[in-house]
């Protein structure tokens, strides 16, 4: 599992932690999410990858804390698979209490084909983990392929902007009118709005002025491995010991 900061646009320091598996094979080498998600999310393999993920997760939130890196959530990927279950949150309890963490030190990431579910199943059990705390965000808001109105279905925390609505920042006042409204409307939908793919100060500034708070990509930091998860200044100190 890998592990990239989203940061607060204001501040600019850390505010959450979005984590990433990449899956070791012993015949393609490293898949990255988009080469083995898809195919996982149709099979009864994501709910036990999300298992598996879910441990990784929670092991990881108690070694940050021990070294007292900032954060206030770190989301892990859950399949929609999972959150058709009846048997859902009291399964994440399980976890929970078998591992000793508070509930709002943990975000579920959800894939935005969430948006096409009309069972109820999965809203309903979205409401119910919320109300233990947890958090939940769903990816690439704001793509050609997402059905933005469906959002009214679905009551998550936040939403991670796509990547596409990032380029649209600065083409003229059209394409940046289309980014502010698209923030405005997550944010009366309750969901507070994460712009993927920035890779400057300008770009975070002008998100900022359009009442985007927080942001990932280049800017925040690249995807890296556990052990080098750290407090700012950490890694200088250790330097300095050595």
């Amino acid at each position: 599992m890998y592990y990239r900061n989203v940061r607060e646009i204001s501040s600019g320091s850390a505010a959450f932690l979005q984590t990433q598996t990449r899956l070791n094979t012993p015949d393609m080498g490293v898949l990255m999410p988009e080469a083995y998600r898809e195919l996982c999310d149709f099979t009864n393999q994501s709910v036990a990858l999300f298992g598996l993920e879910l441990v990784q997760a929670l092991d990881a939130i108690k070694k940050f804390e021990d070294r007292d890196v900032p954060f206030r959530w770190l989301s892990v990927y859950m399949p929609v698979n999972y959150l058709r279950e009846e048997k859902a949150e009291r399964g994440i309890i399980g976890y929970m209490e078998r591992y000793k963490v508070d509930s709002n030190r943990l975000c579920f990431e959800l894939p935005d084909k969430l948006l096409s579910e009309t069972s109820g199943a999965a809203a309903d059990n979205i409401q119910k983990l919320r109300n233990r705390g947890f958090h939940f965000m769903l990816q690439n808001f704001g793509a050609a392929s997402t059905p933005m109105m469906r959002l009214s279905d679905f009551a998550v925390d936040y939403v991670l902007m796509s990547g596409e609505v990032t380029t649209y920042l600065g083409r003229d006042s059209r394409a940046d009118n289309a980014v502010k409204s698209m923030i405005a409307f997550a944010k009366d939908m309750g969901a507070e709005p994460i712009a993927d793919s920035v890779v400057n100060a300008s770009q975070a500034e002008m998100l900022f002025e359009l009442e985007c708070n927080y942001c990932t990509g280049t800017l925040a930091g690249k995807y890296t491995q556990e052990r080098y998860v750290r407090r700012r200044g950490d890694d200088a100190e250790e330097d300095t010991q050595e």
